[in-house]
């Protein structure tokens, strides 16, 4: 008896999930896979670190941000651990190497989970070692890999980086100023001479650019006691002892539906 080619089902054929007709279908994988996986580590939300990949331990000139990257991480993650679960405050990185390395490092040093949102790109960027295995995720599409930053993130540090960290930061801002995001951020440029070197805030206001306002949106520290004075501070006054109760979609872990469907 002759039978017919026969294809495999449409989500187990490479050749068709890799041409631009499935593009949705991989762009909603890059928000549903992190999700389930997210949830079942129940991670409620994030502390999210943005740096150079190129600031290495040693042999850099800015090397000593690394250090303090590590360190800063470190006491945010042993602060965090000392809260309720589901996990609260978790150390997030862009999962490569140079200052996201050592957020993710410090982490690790502290005992606890820490979570990597890589980008595949054809140099620099690969997954550092120091994420917990189960929270590293492998992203193609940037804006996807930024929704993630942005949906969990509770608090933003900022260490010295080139075009990412620039473009990472100024969408954090916008969206912050803008009132896209309707949850309280705290948004920290760690290292001020070098900020206020690259960046001239107040030239932007003084030539009505942005509002005077607008520079609360963000602060500065110069090493992890300040910062972590300014994370703790923050995070308590927003999240742990809010002056108004906080909505609902705050106070659980993001998740799936519940409802179990046929697979």
């Amino acid at each position: 008896m002759k039978t017919g080619h026969r294809h495999p089902p449409a989500y187990k054929d490479d050749s068709f999930l890799e041409t631009s007709a499935a593009r949705s279908v991989r762009i909603l994988s890059e928000y549903l896979s992190p999700l389930d996986r997210l949830s079942k580590s129940l991670i409620r939300d994030t502390v999210v670190f943005f740096g150079s990949a190129r600031v290495n331990e040693t042999g850099h000139p800015l090397s000593s941000y690394y250090h303090d990257a590590r360190i800063l991480a470190r006491k945010v993650t042993e602060w965090s651990e000392g809260l309720e679960k589901p996990w609260r405050f978790v150390v997030c990185t862009g999962g490569g190497p140079g200052i996201m390395e050592a957020a993710n490092r410090g982490a690790e040093d502290a005992g606890g989970k820490s979570i990597g949102f890589n980008i595949g790109l054809p140099f620099e960027q690969y997954p550092n070692p120091y994420i917990t295995p189960d929270l590293s995720f492998e992203f193609h599409y940037f804006f996807m890999r930024k929704f993630w930053f942005a949906y969990l993130a509770k608090a933003l540090v900022v260490f010295p980086g080139g075009f990412g960290t620039l473009d990472e930061l100024s969408e954090l801002l916008t969206l912050t100023q803008t009132h896209k995001l309707e949850k309280k951020m705290v948004i920290l440029l760690y290292g001020s001479s070098f900020w206020k070197e690259i960046l001239n805030f107040d030239a932007l206001a003084r030539y009505g650019l942005i509002s005077p306002e607008d520079l609360d949106l963000f602060q500065f520290a110069d090493d992890p006691d300040q910062a972590m004075q300014i994370l703790t501070e923050g995070l308590t006054q927003h999240y742990l002892n809010p002056a108004k109760p906080l909505p609902a979609s705050e106070l659980k872990v993001p998740a799936i539906s519940q409802t179990r469907l046929p697979e």
